[in-house]
């Protein structure tokens, strides 16, 4: 099991109805890419996903839309891990995530499909709707700014499971 650490940015937009939290989009950014060869390479490795059911990339700014599968498994280290087999490395992955009455706090941990997700310098309130995430594990930022976010961090310590 997989634990991520990500930032609650901004409440989108609130729709009711889901049964639980679900991945729709993540804009991901690519580190690395210098031409259209370079992006389309990219945007293959991508659309290998069996979770992926679309993909818009952005050459000028390196990023890549990324719209999921209605009720499929989000696998985020695959998404990384295809990026790095194209040769090119995420800088940043904000996913749109559409929360069903989940009560956060700082620190809380909130475990989705086989995955646990610390939120972090968050004010205590309710995610309902669609809710824009900052990813900030390692693999998904520059290894400068993982280094830093974690100095400045104080993460609860957390006992794996049994």
């Amino acid at each position: 099991m997989k634990k991520y650490i990500i930032y609650a940015i901004a409440i989108v937009l609130t729709i009711a109805g889901s049964a639980q939290a679900q991945f729709i989009k993540a804009d991901v950014q690519v580190s690395g890419l210098t031409c259209s060869m370079c992006q389309l390479a990219t945007e293959k490795a991508l659309k290998t996903l069996d979770f992926v059911s679309d993909i818009k990339p952005d050459l000028n700014k390196n990023v890549y839309v990324v719209t999921f599968k209605k009720d499929k498994n989000v696998n985020l280290d695959q998404i990384k891990n295809k990026v790095k087999g194209a040769g090119f490395s995420v800088s940043k992955l904000v996913a749109t995530v559409n929360f069903d009455d989940v009560k956060i706090t700082n620190n809380f941990q909130y475990k989705y499909r086989g995955n646990t997700y610390q939120f972090v310098n968050v004010p205590a309130k309710n995610l309902n709707g669609l809710t824009r995430i900052t990813l900030l594990d390692k693999g998904f930022i520059p290894d400068n700014n993982f280094k830093k976010n974690v100095s400045e961090i104080k993460l609860p310590d957390i006992k794996p499971a049994s």
